[in-house]
């Protein structure tokens, strides 16, 4: 495959440096930025593995850590989601100005307290057009979900009992077009043959269907 940019990246937010990894393939149109999840980075094998894909697909993604190393090591700023959303919305405004995602639209990763942050950060970020959310915590920022019009699917396992019920409840208070998709035999990881295959080809479909440029969108109509 060909890239017109691939390479790690310094994301420079006011006074931090934050560590991420900026792939665009040849004619990506669209970006998905990431957001993991507490005690996660940008390493994160699940999210390279989704990230691959979708650059199978022709979207460029931005994977980053939201926290430096000494922050992450400090258990509460993991889950200190408004610290987490102003670094997920720095960098999407970091993102937008860099060369390679100029005219880009852009959508966001979720999984767990990171897609709490997506959730956020969408809610008053109108360039971002379509969230997916695996796994995520979507309860944590239950007074923004009113506010957040971009399409938004919600993944969750099965066997993930609790985080299921709290995506049910928050599922009512989405505010824009939503989905929510249970993964049948799957617990909060999707760690279980094939269950990571099943979110990432969920992902890429409600991609594909939201993560259009204007003029494309325009003229399908």
């Amino acid at each position: 495959m060909e890239f017109r940019f691939k390479s790690d990246v310094n994301i420079r937010l006011r006074d931090v440096d934050l560590k991420g990894e900026l792939t665009m393939p040849r004619n990506a149109r669209a970006l998905v930025i990431f957001a993991h999840g507490s005690g996660s980075t940008r390493k994160s094998p699940r999210n390279q593995a989704v990230a691959k894909r979708l650059h199978d697909q022709g979207f460029g993604t931005l994977l980053f850590d939201l926290l430096t190393p000494f922050e992450a090591s400090n258990y509460s700023r993991r889950f200190d989601i408004r610290l987490l959303t102003e670094r997920l919305s720095g960098a999407t405004r970091w993102a937008q100005n860099h060369s390679s995602v100029k005219d880009c639209v852009i959508g966001y990763f979720g999984a767990s307290t990171g897609a709490a942050s997506a959730l956020k950060a969408a809610s008053f970020l109108p360039q971002v057009k379509a969230i997916v959310s695996r796994g995520g915590r979507p309860d944590l920022v239950m007074e923004k979900l009113p506010f957040v019009h971009a399409p938004t699917l919600l993944i969750v396992g099965s066997l993930d009992y609790d985080v299921l019920r709290l995506n049910q409840a928050a599922y009512e208070k989405l505010g824009g077009e939503k989905d929510l998709e249970i993964v049948e035999g799957a617990t909060h990881l999707f760690e279980e043959l094939g269950m990571m295959d099943k979110v990432t080809a969920l992902a890429i479909k409600w991609f594909a269907k939201y993560l259009k440029p204007v003029s494309l969108a325009r003229s399908s109509l």
